[in-house]
């Protein structure tokens, strides 16, 4: 290989190195392990793209360039998809699944989400949980990550997610499932937020409860 090459190799190596952290930054700050399905095909096609163009030095800098804008703009479209559409959130990020509940461990919901055993047993050593019977509630985020909230010798709550911040409200929809899970309906809670000045759900961005039953309430737009 001649030194010319080398050379080449380096500038490329360097440029699309810059590139690549410019696009990602565009792409908005996620944790590695809250990256959706559809962020990890785009980083996984960018660094395709990178490597290829600098193995070949035949190829042109541009006809890597524009494939690499290109799924930049899906990237951001679908991320704007996905903050205005529940739905195609929910399609393509999922959406949690409770794998334990009280102690009891829920094998549907398991094989729903292809997760066993041997993964459940791991991330709760990794959370430092001696115990099954000390779990409460392990719910399964859609990155992967257990989310374990383990039970409490004072908790009185009234509610049967006592360990949780159930969202009863997200970009003004109300979330059914929370609802049920507290055994309330959406009449109840329409009364709640008119009794605490908010007549319309329509203007809440997020609404939740905790388990000593405090409301946090936003609502879209709200100047500060």
């Amino acid at each position: 290989m001649a030194g010319e090459d080398i050379l080449t190799i380096i500038v490329r190596t360097i440029f699309y190195y810059t590139v690549i952290v410019i696009i990602f930054r565009m792409m908005g700050k996620r944790e590695i392990g809250e990256l959706s399905l559809l962020d990890i095909v785009v980083y996984i096609m960018i660094a395709e793209l990178a490597v290829v163009t600098i193995e070949d030095l035949e190829i042109e800098y541009w006809f890597t360039l524009i494939p690499m804008a290109i799924l930049l703009i899906i990237q951001r479209l679908t991320a704007f998809i996905s903050l205005k559409s529940p739905l195609f959130r929910t399609y393509f990020e999922g959406k949690p699944s409770i794998i334990i509940t009280n102690g009891k461990i829920d094998e549907h919901e398991m094989k729903k989400n292809r997760y066993n055993f041997t993964d459940l047993l791991q991330q709760l050593r990794e959370n430092g949980t001696e115990s099954i019977n000390d779990v409460e509630f392990a719910i399964l985020e859609p990155s992967g990550k257990l989310s374990v909230i383990e039970k409490k010798d004072d908790d009185k709550s009234v509610y049967p997610m006592s360990g949780l911040v159930l969202p009863l409200i997200v970009d003004g929809k109300i979330q059914q499932d929370a609802l049920k899970n507290i055994q309330r309906d959406e009449k109840w809670l329409r009364k709640i937020l008119k009794e605490k000045g908010f007549p319309d759900f329509n203007e809440i961005s997020f609404c939740s409860i905790d388990r000593n039953n405090e409301w946090y309430i936003d609502k879209k737009n709200e100047k500060k």
